[in-house]
């Protein structure tokens, strides 16, 4: 213990939670002249916690009687304990663990905790992030390298049927970002593929020759040109009924509408068809777009694919160059998809997130999100729910509200 450090008291109110008892307890403290050195407050079902951390006056044994009166006026329960210096520095190896489940049961909590204390780290706070449609709990640890955290709770979020999210504690979590996301079965649901293969005729094929690829059992590329061939003499005007019917996955338009508020920007990179991405990068108002080019003669489709494929490799580099007409780094990107020809654009961006995803898929990236809501991501980058629900309110859009 410094025998420099100052003295200091620890007073702790719990209690019904109700205007005026933070300026009741600080008003006390302010005629004793302290210093406060740290707060922590939260509100749990109108029960309030209120931490304050102050400089020890010479007649501390007054103050803290000043406090319990206060306590008594205000029907709450207070414990003040008289200590030495401030808070310790949390230890290095800081990171940001979200928990998502839907529902997030106890023994799931249980579980994430029990392996974060094992390999000697600590949870410093802890915080709900969203309670609908999903429940999203956000945990500061520290004392352990995030990448071996990210390992460790991984298998353990897999046997509990939870999604966890690992990620350092530092300043790009703040800054602004790229995101750079797979269309098909990502940000829409099903395969457009799939779709155009219904008005030829051939859509069980081309669902089976997809589903290899998506798995990595086939060269993607290849599997692309056989799949595409296919599809020679379907009409373009195809290519618009099938916009038509695309859905996207729930709460799509809830995450490029709430990041790009923030000054985020968004990149479509699918092994698609531009025909489809650019009119979706347009309709979702998103920066950047790179697919596949079908070739269409006399207004029918031929069956070939104009110039390079968009392939696994191909990805990657189109998220290199889209940070770089950005100006971020790579480190500054989150790559979303849920495929075999996502693998290469996951590892290459800061963080990779398999969304819904592949076994295969799964495994090889930083973080896996398996609840049916794309929106969920926005709770891996800090942002509550209710920030979100309010920034809509503002903006005179109503999103759905949890059931009480």
């Amino acid at each position: 213990m410094d025998p420099e450090a100052p003295k200091t008291l620890l007073i702790t109110l719990t209690g019904k939670d109700r205007p005026g008892v933070t300026a009741a307890v600080f008003d006390r403290l302010a005629q004793a002249g302290v210093e406060v050195l740290d707060i922590e407050q939260i509100v749990l079902r109108r029960r309030l916690v209120l931490g304050v951390l102050v400089t020890a006056p010479h007649d501390w044994k007054r103050l803290s009687a000043q406090v319990e009166r206060a306590a008594d006026e205000l029907q709450m329960q207070v414990e003040v304990e008289r200590g030495v210096g401030d808070n310790r520095v949390r230890a290095t190896g800081r990171s940001h663990v979200t928990v998502i489940g839907s529902p997030l049961r106890a023994s799931a909590m249980a579980a994430i905790a029990g392996r974060i204390a094992d390999s000697g780290a600590n949870i410093d706070r802890m915080e709900r992030m969203a309670r609908y449609p999903v429940t999203a709990i956000d945990l500061h640890v520290s004392g352990i390298a995030p990448e071996r955290l990210r390992v460790m709770l991984a298998k353990e979020a897999a046997s509990q049927g939870v999604d966890v999210a690992v990620q350092p504690a530092n300043l790009l979590r703040r800054g602004m970002r790229l995101i750079v996301m797979d269309v098909d079965s990502t940000l829409v649901q099903g395969e457009v593929i799939e779709m155009l293969a219904a008005h030829a005729g051939v859509e069980a094929e081309v669902a089976r020759v997809t589903e290899a690829a998506m798995r990595g059992e086939l060269d993607f590329a290849e599997s692309l040109h056989h799949r595409v061939a296919l599809l020679a003499g379907v009409p373009a005007s195809a290519l618009d009924e099938v916009y038509r019917d695309l859905v996207l996955a729930p709460g799509a338009r809830t995450m490029v509408r709430t990041l790009r508020r923030l000054g985020y920007r968004f990149a479509l990179v699918s092994g698609g068809f531009s025909q489809i991405t650019d009119r979706l990068a347009r309709d979702l108002h998103i920066d950047f777009a790179r697919a596949n080019e079908l070739e269409i003669v006399d207004g029918v489709l031929t069956g070939r694919i104009v110039g390079p494929v968009v392939d696994r490799a191909g990805k990657a580099t189109a998220l290199r160059e889209f940070a770089a007409a950005c100006g971020v780094s790579e480190e500054a990107v989150i790559a979303i998809g849920d495929g075999a020809n996502d693998l290469d654009m996951l590892n290459a961006a800061g963080l990779g997130i398999a969304y819904n995803a592949k076994p295969m898929v799964r495994d090889a990236a930083d973080t896996a999100v398996n609840v049916p809501y794309l929106d969920a991501i926005v709770y891996l980058l800090g942002i509550s729910r209710e920030e979100v629900e309010a920034a809509d309110a503002a903006a005179g859009i109503v999103t759905p509200a949890p059931p009480v």
